[in-house]
């Protein structure tokens, strides 16, 4: 049996036109997916029954569903400061019930934005996000720029769906519509794809920035020869593109939230988007993944105020990055007790971190 029309979670872009072949109950080939999608949808190991370990030699035995639930439910009730953090590989109604589920047990809970796009949301706190949605780019931008991001590798048909390769409304030629412009640290397969590549050097996004403002506000003479590896003539030519593009569509990644600057480099880009918004329409996308990471910032801010690492232990919602987030809490200690679901604290978290992690007990889910 072939069913059509179905959508991929993983990295974001929701690709909703997989065709998946199904025999016996197991999936056997999958249509239109890239090899992430493919791989995943095609995983078949996954864990069929609780397991907890056992005491005696710390290795997993499988229990019930009801001991595994009464255990974690002891876990976390004895628990003064626990840690409920992962969420982003689930949906919208599971979000909720751990956001009440945390104010039940004074917990703090937290999602993998924390060690992403965390730095995003404060941009935004300071500054707002001129956005848009990815059906608006695809059928008008005429300018596309990727900072600091490699959709080719992280989100693999972002560029054929929704911004490079796809024909628009008002970008009937495709590719040819467009002038497509990657900002990087690194010659990447995006960069390689591009019109123009911009070797930006490490850590220095925010000069860079800086400097692509003062252009557009006329202010060149302000600009020295070469400002983060990139030089005056480049920069002029760049933010005159910007400037004369209908509309720019400007993507951003990890390399502007976890290089130096963090949420000071989206406060920028976003002013440099609202400036340009002066001569033409211009907008800002974060370039996400972990399934529905974004819904749990929506979920969460719905439900408590704010997007992540909020601490309930004072009975109100707290919320201070830097204090309240994941790392911080395992690196200061705090934490007796860790609820990890729909996330992989092992795979994103820094050794020191998952040491102090593995010194408490971990639900995980």
């Amino acid at each position: 049996m072939i069913i059509k029309d179905v959508l991929c979670p993983f990295c974001g872009c929701l690709c909703d036109d997989l065709a998946v072949e199904v025999e016996n109950n197991k999936v056997v080939d999958v249509k239109h997916a890239c090899k992430i999608g493919t791989s995943k949808i095609m995983g078949h190991d996954r864990i069929k029954a609780p397991m907890m370990r056992d005491d005696k030699n710390g290795e997993f035995r499988e229990v019930s569903y009801d001991e595994a639930i009464n255990e974690s439910a002891k876990i976390l009730a004895n628990s003064k400061r626990p840690l409920l953090y992962g969420w982003a590989s689930g949906v919208c109604e599971m979000m909720k019930k751990g956001v009440l589920l945390n104010e039940e047990v004074g917990g703090i809970i937290d999602n993998t934005a924390s060690v992403c796009h965390g730095p995003s949301a404060l941009g935004v706190h300071e500054k707002g996000l001129p956005t848009g949605t990815l059906g608006q780019f695809a059928n008008r931008s005429d300018l596309v720029v990727f900072w600091g991001c490699n959709p080719v590798q992280a989100h693999p048909r972002h560029m054929s769906r929704y911004s490079v390769f796809n024909k628009g409304f008002f970008t009937t030629k495709g590719r040819k519509s467009r002038k497509v412009v990657v900002f990087d640290v690194r010659k990447t397969d995006t960069a390689e794809m591009a019109d123009e590549y911009v070797q930006v050097n490490p850590g220095e996004d925010y000069m860079v920035l800086s400097a692509l403002r003062a252009i557009v506000a006329d202010k060149a003479d302000v600009v020295p020869d070469s400002v983060g590896g990139v030089s005056k003539e480049k920069l002029i030519e760049l933010g005159e593109a910007m400037k004369g593009a209908k509309y720019g569509a400007v993507y951003f990644g990890m390399g502007l939230t976890q290089s130096r600057g963090k949420y000071k480099n989206i406060d920028n880009a976003v002013s440099l988007i609202t400036e340009l918004n002066a001569h033409g329409k211009h907008s800002i996308l974060p370039m996400r993944g972990h399934y529905n990471v974004t819904g749990f910032g929506q979920v969460c801010a719905w439900e408590t105020g704010f997007v992540n690492a909020v601490d309930m232990s004072r009975g109100i919602p707290y919320y201070n990055p830097g204090e309240t987030c994941s790392n911080d809490l395992l690196m200061r200690e705090e934490i007796d007790a860790a609820f990890v679901i729909a996330g992989d604290a092992g795979a994103h978290f820094p050794a020191q971190s998952i040491a102090r992690m593995g010194k408490v007990p971990v639900i995980q889910v």
